[in-house]
């Protein structure tokens, strides 16, 4: 009822009233409407939302590519990761390097890949095996023939040294003794000078020469010359009788 009285007596002032008030009492209306009404700049914000979706859609690829930078970098960290386990591979040594040549020879020929063979009965293999034999000899008897032939041409390497015999040594005594059978014993004077003191020493020696003919007499100056061993005492050979004893 108070609502009704209300309204009555707004009406009843608006009729009353001129063209001017029912113009500020539009503007009045259009004022609270205003207000109502949320600002522009709110309203702005209020539909940014909506507006932002789309932009954020957009903003998606960026960490779609800076995943895709990561996975180079990634893949850069695992080959250097790598890199190191090679080199540490190629630094370890090889225990198979300590082995024998014989040894090391087995193995590889272990890790061939083998074909089975079909079974064999035992004259098959004998004759096999004599006919690997036979290709073997041949294959050495044509390797000797060409290390023959190749023998044959002048070497350039150091020329060998010429062989020159050894003169045999000759000396001159008397004899001292002829009483051996085909034996003389003959001394031989040595006169030298003293390195040191410059004295002339004088020594001799006697040695047992061959005499084939009984040639040479006690005191004859003779020659003798070295040989082969006659006796057990005997190197010498009797050359010439020089000076007969007086």
């Amino acid at each position: 009822m108070a609502e009704d009285e209300q309204k009555k007596t707004q009406d009843d002032s608006a009729e009353t009233a001129g063209p001017d008030t029912t113009e500020e009492a539009a503007d009045l209306t259009r004022s609270d409407t205003s207000s109502s009404a949320p600002p522009a700049d709110e309203a702005s914000e209020a539909d940014s939302p909506a507006d932002d979706a789309p932009a954020a859609s957009d903003e998606q690829p960026p960490p779609a590519e800076e995943e895709k930078a990561e996975e180079p970098a990634a893949e850069a960290e695992a080959g250097d990761s790598e890199a190191p386990a090679e080199e540490k591979a190629e630094a370890e040594p090889n225990p198979e390097d300590d082995l024998p040549w014989k040894e090391r020879r087995r193995l590889t020929k272990s890790r061939r890949p083998h074909k089975s063979r079909p079974q064999q009965s035992p004259e098959e293999r004998k004759a096999e095996r004599l006919a690997a034999r036979k290709r073997k000899a041949a294959l050495r008897r044509k390797q000797r023939a060409a290390a023959r032939d190749g023998k044959g041409e002048a070497g350039t390497g150091t020329p060998l040294a010429e062989r020159v015999a050894n003169s045999a040594k000759v000396r001159r005594g008397v004899v001292v003794s002829d009483r051996g059978e085909k034996s003389i014993t003959v001394r031989i004077d040595v006169v030298r000078r003293h390195p040191t003191y410059e004295k002339v020493v004088r020594s001799s020696r006697t040695l047992h020469a061959h005499d084939e003919r009984n040639e040479a007499n006690e005191g004859d100056l003779v020659q003798v010359v070295e040989t082969r061993p006659l006796s057990k005492t005997k190197r010498w050979r009797l050359v010439e009788v020089l000076e007969r004893a007086k």
